[in-house]
């Protein structure tokens, strides 16, 4: 029970605080907000206040700000009051806002974590090297920083995570390390398979546990860095789950962020408040991605409307965009299936 009312709490957060931006530009360049929702499905509860109907609804995943005419009706109201009415720039910052928000949230947690509780440092220097594993046996060890790892240069802590998630555990990975004396040598490593609980695994021996440091100065660091690192991460799972490195599969839906939420729970209050900036940093990148029903979607057709000169019909971009949500809820069903067998 605690892990859903944590997974409702920061979900529910990321949601509001994306809408709320959407919201919040609507507003100030003066676009019509029929309804302002938290949750979807049936409305459990909701209030009217001015031209604005505020609703919760049943299913604790996602929501919506609903402008006039970003689904081709208008109901008679006047051309400025729409989102089609309004001039590109102004439709950009509404749409681009949402994930904007997003991001200034998760800066703004990360910089808390890291000045409340310490900023990890994101050097990528191992922690340890486990004896009689295939990192140590090729003769990696602690104290070694790596720089690159098949051929990607390595700047944290988080692009060795990064780069052995995406390499492929059954042949050998270059890794170009400098050792604590300065030489810098090369190292072909293949991980071993095991199995924990019944899973298999593919395994370097290597932990990569930064040192903690503390001060205003070590938190703007760490924040900047690790930011950064987020945006770096997303970037390159989106390519490579476009060149096969990832497979869909692999990805998590609400099932697995749920699982998530209750392994990060035992981590007290800064792993939570580091899971809410790295799902933050994940919603406002993945909406700005230039694809059908995503707010970088409609980015794309504020582009193109300035290229081309004229505007485009409202009941064109709509139908692009409902397709694209049928295409997304299928993927949703798809992720959330693999997430469910990943359970058993």
């Amino acid at each position: 029970m605690v892990t859903l009312i944590l997974f409702i709490i920061i979900l529910g957060s990321i949601v509001f605080i994306h809408e709320g931006g959407h919201f919040l530009f609507a507003k100030l360049t003066g676009i019509y907000v029929y309804e302002f929702a938290l949750g979807m499905g049936p409305k459990l509860f909701s209030f009217k206040k001015g031209e604005t109907e505020y609703s919760l609804r049943a299913i604790p995943i996602g929501g919506f700000c609903q402008l006039a005419g970003e689904e081709g009706e208008v109901d008679n109201l006047p051309r400025d009051r729409t989102l089609p009415g309004k001039k590109p720039w102004q439709k950009f910052i509404v749409m681009f806002f949402g994930a904007g928000f997003n991001f200034i949230s998760a800066i703004l947690v990360l910089f808390f974590i890291s000045l409340v509780f310490g900023a990890t440092s994101m050097e990528p220097v191992l922690s340890s090297v486990e004896k009689d594993t295939p990192a140590y046996l090729a003769g990696v060890r602690k104290g070694d920083e790596i720089l690159e790892i098949n051929g990607h240069d390595i700047w944290t802590i988080d692009d060795i995570s990064l780069y052995i998630t995406i390499a492929n555990p059954k042949e050998e990975n270059e890794f170009v390390i400098r050792k604590e004396n300065g030489d810098i040598k090369t190292y072909n490593i293949r991980p071993e398979k095991i199995k924990v609980d019944g899973e298999e695994r593919y395994v370097y021996g290597i932990g990569m546990q930064g040192k903690e440091e503390h001060g205003f100065l070590s938190a703007i660091n760490y924040t900047i860095v690790k930011t950064g690192s987020l945006f770096k991460q997303m970037w390159v799972t989106i390519l490579n789950l476009f060149t096969g490195g990832i497979r869909l599969s692999q990805l998590s839906g609400p099932v697995g962020i749920y699982e998530v939420v209750g392994a990060q729970a035992s981590g007290g209050l800064a792993s939570l408040l580091y899971l809410f900036s790295f799902l933050s940093i994940n919603v406002g990148f993945i909406n700005l991605l230039p694809l059908p029903a995503f707010d970088g979607g409609h980015i794309l057709f504020i582009i193109i409307e300035k290229i081309k000169g004229s505007p485009i019909k409202p009941e064109t971009e709509a139908k692009f965009h409902t397709v694209g949500l049928f295409l997304l809820m299928l993927l949703m069903i798809y992720v959330t299936f693999y997430d469910i067998l990943r359970l058993f």
